[in-house]
């Protein structure tokens, strides 16, 4: 760039319109939101395994410095939505996608720029007027992550700005996936044809069709319960609903369980969204720390396009106790079972990569290696719900909070963290300590598990969810209660294990400024490590990548070395052909 043409900061590093700026401007946002989603469920805990005891420390933030039933609600309903909507999505999609699809389809930058930024303000814009709850009167959104009428409707302040603030989060959303939509179809090297890409980006690319697809409804939806507070209509509400003893001022002939559909349909795709880019970054790893292909690549392929399919064909298996009809229950149940096969083809293809490899256990290995048997877990837990005669037993307990969290937290941010150990070098040009990263991986595996198993014995003794006491007023749940406490000194002590890697962080960018890792630290076969480490400015390559064959030849026999880039031609001289 010339020099009249100098960028100034700010719209160099704040208004960019550089796809790796945005990336970590939504890795950065994103991590800082994840860590405000879990210091609410800290204070929850305490609750759950001290009930009515003041809180420590920061008691004084709090009436009386306890946790209110209100209150617990509250910070139940904004946990889940910052954890997912403004932590995993963003982070996985934004700052992952954003950073690494250009890269690994070696194009300059995405198709759209300014639609790109666009999309990230959108984003923040969307979660701080979320977070303006907590200052409202009333507090913040306190009618669950799902947001059912008609408690949304008739709920406190919080929740007006929780569905303006969903609406901008939407669009976000819209106008990200678009973009990595368009940016694969029309941006990818010479040569790289549809089954040379890395499986990372067929990952992002249903997962985007699936944010395009499911989204609208619920914009949709979302538009509508907002007119239902603001205007008095009666979209979702029914007619003759009393609330404080008096009938609402509402028209009425609305219907709650239409907002359940149209929310599931964008809430079941939404878990595809949150775990198919995570399978992508473990097959990355795991390719790469095996030295050797992934096993069936075209199975997996298929399998991820399947899936995206399907997960628009089960959504009512969260709903089975609505009273939905017998055929329809068997439909949803048939289906449910049917989506379970893509998922399993995926995981054993994973798995079976694993065999006969020079396995490198390194950090970003050890995170990938964990996510197949957490996610496993969390799938084979999901199956009893997805029957009604069992999910009628297992509704609305802990259970489903835990197969959920299997899924999400050492599922989706075990694969998180796998691929921000793995990706570090080429973003900062740095590798991160390996010491530090092993007892950062080794303590959050204990300490998840720790969390979220106990949660499997106490919904299979029928506690409810949502209780603000733990569930110490029911006598069905007083043999599985005290597992309360423990559950909350593991959720504080995974607090504690987080920090290894936040200091590594910090350490590595800026103390450790003479260690430059080397462009190609894992001795990588993708697109993105035939760039400099970090990138250059706009434009990313120094000349322009050709593709000469697939993402994953590793241990290629007739090559001195054991990797076979995607960007040098068979007789280079890097190659080292015999």
């Amino acid at each position: 760039m010339s020099s009249e043409h100098k960028e100034s900061f700010w719209t160099k590093y704040i208004f960019s319109i550089d796809h790796k700026v945005i990336g970590i401007q939504y890795g950065v946002t994103s991590l800082l939101f994840l860590l405000f989603g879990f210091s609410l469920v800290m204070v929850m805990r305490w609750q759950l395994a001290y009930p009515d005891t003041e809180i420590p420390i920061i008691g004084w933030m709090f009436e009386n410095r306890m946790l209110s039933p209100d209150m617990y609600n509250s910070f139940g309903a904004m946990h889940g939505t910052i954890m997912i909507f403004l932590g995993v999505v963003p982070i996985i999609v934004g700052a992952f996608g954003n950073y690494l699809v250009p890269l690994q389809i070696g194009a300059c930058d995405m198709a759209f720029p300014k639609l790109n930024m666009a999309s990230y303000w959108c984003y923040l814009m969307g979660g701080i007027v979320m977070l303006m709850g907590f200052v409202l009167p009333g507090g913040a959104a306190s009618s669950g992550w799902t947001s059912y009428p008609p408690l949304s409707v008739v709920a406190t302040a919080g929740q007006t700005v929780w569905l303006i603030g969903m609406l901008f989060l939407i669009a976000s959303s819209l106008l990200g996936s678009m973009n990595i939509i368009v940016t694969i179809f029309q941006l990818r090297a010479p040569g790289l044809t549809w089954m040379k890409l890395p499986f990372f980006i067929w990952a992002q690319l249903v997962t985007s069709f699936l944010l395009v697809l499911a989204f609208p409804p619920l914009q949709a939806a979302g538009i509508f319960q907002l007119m239902d507070r603001v205007a008095f209509t009666s979209f979702f509400m029914p007619s003759g609903l009393i609330v404080g003893g008096g009938v609402t001022s509402y028209a009425g002939g609305g219907s709650p369980l239409l907002w359940q559909h149209l929310f599931w349909f964008l809430a079941h795709p939404e878990v595809y969204v949150l775990i198919l880019p995570a399978m992508g970054i473990v097959a990355e790893v795991i390719a790469n720390n095996t030295r050797k292909p992934l096993w069936g690549y075209k199975p997996l392929v298929y399998a991820v396009i399947f899936l995206g399919f399907t997960s628009f064909i089960v959504w009512a298996h969260h709903m089975f106790l609505t009273g939905m009809g017998e055929t329809m229950s068997k439909f949803f149940a048939v289906t449910t079972m049917i989506i379970s096969v893509p998922s399993v083809v995926i995981l054993s293809c994973l798995v079976i990569s694993l065999w006969g490899g020079s396995i490198r256990f390194n950090t970003p290995m050890l995170f990938a290696l964990s996510f197949l048997p957490m996610f496993g877990m969390g799938g084979v837990t999901g199956l009893p719900l997805g029957l009604p005669l069992s999910d009628i037993a297992l509704h609305d307990t802990y259970y489903v909070i835990s197969h959920f969290h299997y899924v999400v937290a050492p599922g989706t941010i075990f694969a998180i963290f796998a691929g921000i150990y793995f990706w570090f070098p080429k973003i900062t040009g740095k590798k991160l300590n390996e010491v530090l990263g092993k007892i950062h991986f080794t303590f959050s595996l204990i300490f998840m598990n720790g969390i979220f198993f106990p949660m499997l014995l106490q919904g299979l003794a029928g506690v409810s969810r949502r209780l603000a006491d733990g569930g110490q007023s029911y006598a069905h749940a007083q043999s599985v209660i005290h597992y309360n406490e423990f559950m909350s000194i593991s959720a504080w002590l995974l607090a504690l294990a987080q920090i290894p890697f936040i200091i590594n962080i910090i350490f590595t960018v800026f103390i450790k400024n003479k260690d430059k890792a080397d462009p190609n630290p894992w001795q990588a076969t993708t697109l993105e490590w035939a760039c400099p480490s970090p990138p250059i400015g706009h434009g990313n390559f120094e000349s322009e990548p050709t593709v000469y064959r697939g993402p994953y030849e590793y241990s290629v026999p007739g090559h001195k070395k054991d990797f076979s880039p995607q960007f040098e031609k068979l007789g280079d001289e890097n190659e080292n052909t015999i």
